[in-house]
Order: C-alpha cells, then structure tokens, then sequence
C-alpha cells in the first residue's frame, strides 16, 4: 500500500497553496531504504578509523539573496535533500509576513535539513544532519546556488563518536 507524500505551505495558519504531492512514499517503509518495521539497519558511518551516527552541519550565509521567497526556499531545501542523496519525508516552512523571514524543517529519513532566515539582515542560518550514505556537503553547494550569500561559514560536528578518544571539540568552524 502506498502513501502520497505531501508538502504545503501554511502562512498565518491559512495554506499559502495547495497540497503538492512530492512522490509515493510506502506506508510501511518510512525509513531509509532496506529497513522495514521487522528489519533495521545499521545506518552508522566508519571512515577515517572513527564510527558515527552521521555528520551534522550548521552554516551561516551572511550577504544573501532572495531568503523571503517561500517558493524558493521550498525548491532548494528539496534540491538540497536531493542531491545528498538522502530521502525527503516532509518539509514544513513558514513564512513570517511582511518580509520577515522564514523558518522551517525537512525531515529526512537520514535526519533533517532545518533554516532560519532573517532577510532584513541577509542572513540565513541552516543546519543540516544525516546518517548513512546521505551526503550533507553537497546540500551545502546546492543552497549557494539559490541564496549567493557573500560569506559562507561551516561547522562540522560527527555525532554519535562511539570511543571517547575520537571525540573533538564540539563544532570546529570552517572544516569545509
């Protein structure tokens, strides 16, 4: 049996549009791929000697463009996900009339992308978490694209360090 996975935009408690449907999702399977509810998988990463949940990015876009169009904002955020290849399930955005920003999340299978802008200023603030294969970088570049900011500052956190010797000061800025 298949669900349709669905995304609207509420403003002020009222739908800015109708429901748009993203794409099947199964009604039993809402978690990444090859799990089901009587199957898990072990999502965790090893690279570099080290084994971890997933990477968590925060970046901070200062001098950028367009951060009070929702359209916009929706179209990157999915693109984002997309092209980390990791698996959209919902994304929720609101937009603070007049001009006042937008806040908002996509849950993921692997986690989520989140942002919080303040167009008044030019700054965006998002964060983005993933587990498994899910490439978090890349969602980085694809939010660029759409925003120009003139400054881009990252922090890279691995969350979940399973040995006490690899873990690191919380958030090393500028990794990337």
């Amino acid at each position: 049996m298949n669900n349709a996975l669905v995304t609207a935009v509420l403003t002020d408690g009222e739908f800015l549009s109708s429901p748009t449907v993203l794409r099947p999702v199964p009604v039993d399977v809402p978690w990444p791929a090859g799990q089901t509810e009587t199957t898990t998988l072990d999502h965790f990463i090893e690279r570099d000697g080290k084994c971890f949940a997933g990477t968590h990015l925060v970046f901070d876009f200062w001098g950028a463009d367009r951060l009070d169009d929702l359209a916009l904002m929706e179209r990157a955020m999915v693109e984002a996900v997309l092209a980390a290849g990791a698996t959209l399930l919902h994304i929720h955005l609101h937009h603070f009339t007049p001009n006042g920003g937008i806040s908002g999340v996509a849950v993921l299978a692997e986690s989520h992308l989140s942002v919080h802008s303040w167009p008044e200023r030019g700054f965006a603030a998002f964060d983005v978490f993933m587990c498994g294969a899910a490439d978090p970088v890349k969602s980085v570049a694809v939010l660029e694209r759409y925003f120009r900011p003139q400054q881009v500052h990252v922090g890279q956190l691995l969350r979940g360090i399973d040995k006490q010797e690899d873990r690191h000061d919380p958030f090393d800025f500028n990794l990337l």
